[in-house]
């Protein structure tokens, strides 16, 4: 499988090319910010039209990984739909896709600030879910260790051959880890802003997505 291996409170994880977090002692497949329904709920404020087609990228992503490492639970960190009204407004083909997904796993849906209540789809709800020794919940405590978290949408940029590649982020340090958004049509945040410099360790890594996930200081 290809990813990033680390340990954080004794867990071993593995930060996926895809921006998915893998932990195999519990077979269980973390993933963040799919923001589902972005270019519907844009729309449906005047914004900016865009090519219906973020939820069905997202979850094409996210069936293969699933597909990769035959995950028995899922916990999606937050922000799973862009609001609420968006995931009530998925068209059925794309809903009956998330019910095909969950079939047979184990399905937390954790609360973001962008969908802070339940939603019609099966599974938990909870607002952070604690699996020792580690926490997951959507936004970082400054206090906490072992968590798991998302919401910041980091990226980081890498020189590299002459020309600068910037992709989403994960960050690591000995106390958390910040997730990438997993989602189509999802800004990012760079490492250099103050609150992901106030959160972060000095010694954290960014470590890029894509084909061969590349973990650096993060940069500051």
């Amino acid at each position: 499988m290809n990813g990033y291996n680390f340990t954080i409170a004794g867990a071993s994880l593995m930060a996926l090319g895809s921006g998915a977090l893998w932990w195999p002692d519990q077979n269980l497949l973390v993933v963040s910010d799919l923001h589902l329904g972005k270019s519907e709920r844009i729309a449906r404020r005047g914004g900016t039209s865009l090519p219906p087609y973020d939820t069905r990228d997202t979850l094409n992503r996210l069936a293969a990984d699933l597909a990769l490492c035959h995950a028995r639970t899922v916990v999606c960190l937050g922000d799973s739909f862009d609001d609420l009204a968006a995931s009530e407004a998925l068209p059925e083909s794309e809903r009956q896709w998330i019910f095909r997904l969950q079939a047979g796993r184990r399905w937390v849906w954790i609360e973001g600030n962008h969908d802070p209540g339940p939603v019609e789809f099966g599974g938990a709800h909870l607002a952070e879910l604690p699996l020792q020794p580690l926490t997951f919940r959507h936004i970082a405590h400054e206090s906490a260790a072992g968590e798991i978290s998302g919401h910041y949408h980091p990226k980081a940029s890498l020189a590299l051959r002459g020309r600068t590649i910037t992709r989403p982020a994960f960050l690591i340090d000995s106390d958390r880890v910040i997730l990438p958004a997993y989602g189509t049509y999802t800004g990012g945040l760079r490492t250099q802003s103050d609150v992901l410099n106030t959160l972060m360790r000095p010694e954290a890594l960014a470590v890029l997505t894509g084909p061969m996930p590349t973990a650096i200081p993060m940069p500051r």
